[in-house]
């Protein structure tokens, strides 16, 4: 019989484990103090501009919880279409943070590059006395660290923001 329940435990605390990905926004681009994503930046002007652009209150939307803000009514009519295709890999933390330090560092919205498709924020700022753009050594192993990054992302997304700082 306690062999029973066990099993029964088990099988509910996996199926559990396994609906929280989808009940939660897996994706969650990091926020502000009012939940507003990447400093209020446009998620879809990257991929159509290759700007950084700053969004308006005016053109907002909510996706579980976390307000994005857009240039413009076509950028929001844009993303509700297919939100998935605009979001920032690894929710909008550091690429090269995730990838080559397995860490969740914040970026700089403004640091940016859109690879095979998909948008990548980097961290710019001081680090130990000296200014850090993860985009330059991003960019000499790209292919590597995006695989790398990949795999991290799925053990780090739910941690705590570490960082470079």
């Amino acid at each position: 019989m306690r062999t029973r329940i066990q099993l029964l435990t088990v099988a509910f605390v996996m199926a559990l484990a396994m609906m929280v990905p989808s009940a939660t926004f897996a994706e969650t681009v990091w926020v502000d103090g009012n939940k507003v994503a990447l400093g209020g930046y446009d998620v879809v002007a990257y991929h159509t501009t290759h700007m950084a652009t700053r969004g308006s209150k005016e053109h907002s939307t909510k996706l579980n919880e976390v307000t994005l803000y857009f240039a413009s009514k076509e950028n929001l009519a844009l993303f509700e279409k297919s939100p998935h295709k605009y979001l920032p890999q690894y929710g909008g933390y550091c690429s090269f943070g995730v990838g080559k330090f397995n860490v969740k560092a914040y970026s700089d919205p403004r640091t940016f590059k859109i690879h095979n498709g998909k948008l990548h924020l980097f961290y710019n700022d001081f680090h130990k006395g000296k200014v850090l753009n993860a985009i330059v050594p991003w960019n000499q192993y790209e292919n590597k660290l995006v695989a790398k990054a990949d795999l991290n992302w799925a053990k780090i997304k739910w941690d705590e923001v570490k960082g470079f700082k």
